[in-house]
């Protein structure tokens, strides 16, 4: 991809190397500050240290909703990657909603390593990228793009910056209400209905990861020969017929909830060759 002179986006959080949930001292731990101040509160005012020590630790357990956002480091070729693409989501969503005299509000992009915590919950690297739309923030692991080249054989930048673009999209269907009304109609429904709705909200995710290809090829060129066939190949490699077939040997259509492999490159190729929000609406269509 051609992103030399795409800026990166300064809504990165970077939490890898430090354990979000406590457990030591320094970065995501208990710091040396909170220590003297526990020491203190014993000499002068007579509380046990671990009083305080133990308040700080359960408070490292939380989801943090204020963490400072910064650039991933200088070295970190691979944050800046996608950090870049986050930058390029952020102008493509801002142009979007700015022509239906709407604004953007951009997404937080959390770097972490094995889990962190999150307003939905503890999040896993074994869960894959996600997005949480009760903090408004995209979780990935880097180690996931290893297993989408090694795994999933769907190797390439483009491919990659897919996998940024469908959370993204997920956040932009946060925005405009569409998550919300999905997961009220999915109450009380049946487990086939409501693994049927949550299809048909991942197939348009995929179809706006499009829209963003588009709309950011159109403007900085940043696609290059071949890189369309990285995307579809990875959209392909995760649709929930192969993963089944792969992971239990049969596929069992009811309790799909991405769609299959078919279904995502086409949903995910209607928005790159449109670039149009309307071409998205999954919910309107006969068929998938």
């Amino acid at each position: 991809m051609r992103l030399d002179d795409q800026e990166e986006s300064s809504n990165v959080e970077d939490r890898r190397g430090g354990g979000s949930f406590g457990g030591g001292i320094g970065r995501g731990g208990i710091g040396v500050g909170t220590i003297v101040i526990a020491l203190a509160a014993s000499y002068f005012f007579g509380i046990d240290p671990s009083v305080i020590l133990g308040f700080a630790s359960n408070m490292q357990g939380q989801p943090t909703q204020s963490a400072p956002a910064h650039k991933p480091p200088p070295e970190d070729a691979m944050a800046r990657f996608v950090s870049k693409v986050l930058g390029s989501t952020e102008t493509t969503w801002e142009q979007v909603f700015r022509e239906s005299k709407a604004q953007y509000q951009a997404p937080t992009l959390v770097l972490f390593s094995g889990a962190t915590p999150t307003a939905c919950g503890t999040g896993q690297s074994a869960m894959g990228p996600f997005y949480c739309p009760s903090d408004q923030k995209v979780y990935i692991d880097l180690s996931f793009y290893r297993d989408l080249k090694e795994r999933f054989h769907a190797p390439g930048e483009f491919a990659q910056a897919y996998v940024i673009a469908h959370e993204v999209g997920h956040h932009v269907q946060n925005l405009l209400g569409i998550s919300d009304r999905v997961h009220k109609a999915q109450q009380g429904a049946s487990k086939a209905r409501a693994n049927a709705l949550s299809v048909r909200l991942e197939l348009q995710a995929d179809c706006l990861a499009g829209v963003w290809g588009n709309r950011a090829d159109a403007a900085k060129k940043i696609i290059e020969p071949g890189e369309i066939e990285q995307a579809l190949n990875a959209a392909s490699a995760i649709g929930d017929d192969r993963l089944q077939q792969q992971t239990q040997g049969r596929i069992v259509p009811e309790s799909f909830t991405h769609g299959t492999s078919e279904q995502r490159m086409r949903w995910f190729r209607r928005g790159l060759d449109s670039g149009d929000l309307r071409q998205c609406d999954t919910f309107k269509a006969a068929t998938l």
